[in-house]
């Protein structure tokens, strides 16, 4: 006895909407790229300047400082959570005490972009308060991102962190991509682009002569190419027109003095003075 089983309809409609919804997540979340980024003070200016910073968008950055006394591990992702931390666009983590929790830099939630031709300073504030320097101050972090077409990976590297001063105290970033280059714009001079179209015309005239010749006319060899009887004689016309152009005189040169040549003394007919013989 043969049993046959029904796949369930109802499940099958569950994992449909599931997929469905996740591949719409997924592509809100990828479209989102530094709209996540909620600016300081919103503005047209600073929101142009982030726009081109699209493809490190959701991106994570790490670099380790470590002395003698401590060691840190810095975290920046550009308008997403750092290491998971919710809000935090830079956290710094202490490599020496792993229980400790995540200390947060900056936050991409309160986001600063000034940009430049080929650089934007990024600027994440209202990181967690300073203990006991800069006023007790939130913490700030800076990310100078300079363009570096030469580079493959982009590397962060920390500069420093100013903290001895009573206020206004920041950690410095930096960061070199080329996401920020500026377009390299490719201008044809009239030169070129008669090259180019003079080219172009040639090739027309050689591939479409040739087959012509070969598949229209039939002809083999040599006399596929095209005007093969005018171009072998090219080089004696042009021979040709330079002697004519160039030339000032015949190529005969006259003779020096006028004498008598040996061909009129023998074409002068001989004298005969039979005639003055008695008879």
């Amino acid at each position: 006895m043969k049993v046959f089983t029904v796949p369930r309809r109802g499940s099958v409609l569950v994992w449909t909407f599931v997929m469905q919804l996740v591949l719409c997540w997924s592509v809100v979340f990828a479209t989102n790229g530094t709209k996540a980024c909620k600016l300081f003070s919103e503005s047209d200016s600073e929101r142009k300047v982030l726009s081109r910073l699209e493809p490190l968008a959701q991106k994570e950055f790490s670099a380790d400082i470590t002395d003698e006394k401590e060691s840190y591990t810095y975290v920046f992702k550009l308008c997403g959570d750092a290491g998971g931390v919710t809000g935090a666009g830079v956290i710094q983590k202490d490599n020496k005490d792993k229980i400790k929790k995540p200390k947060v830099i900056g936050q991409y939630t309160s986001t600063e972009a000034i940009g430049g031709n080929d650089w934007v300073m990024l600027i994440y504030n209202d990181g967690e308060p300073y203990d006991s320097h800069c006023s007790n101050e939130k913490r700030k972090a800076i990310i100078m991102i300079s363009c570096n077409k030469d580079t493959n990976t982009d590397k962060l590297v920390v500069v420093l962190e100013d903290r001895n001063r009573t206020r206004e105290c920041f950690y410095l970033f930096e960061l070199d991509s080329s996401s920020v280059c500026p377009p390299t714009e490719s201008h044809l001079s009239t030169g070129s682009i008669i090259l180019i179209i003079g080219f172009c015309i040639l090739a027309v005239y050689l591939i479409g002569g040739f087959l012509y010749q070969r598949l229209i006319v039939g002809a083999k060899g040599m006399e596929q190419f095209p005007n093969y009887a005018f171009w072998v004689e090219v080089g004696n016309l042009t021979s040709d027109g330079c002697d004519f152009v160039c030339r000032s005189r015949n190529r005969e040169e006259a003779p020096a003095y006028r004498g008598v040549t040996t061909d009129a003394l023998e074409e002068e007919p001989e004298e005969r003075d039979d005639h003055l013989l008695p008879m």
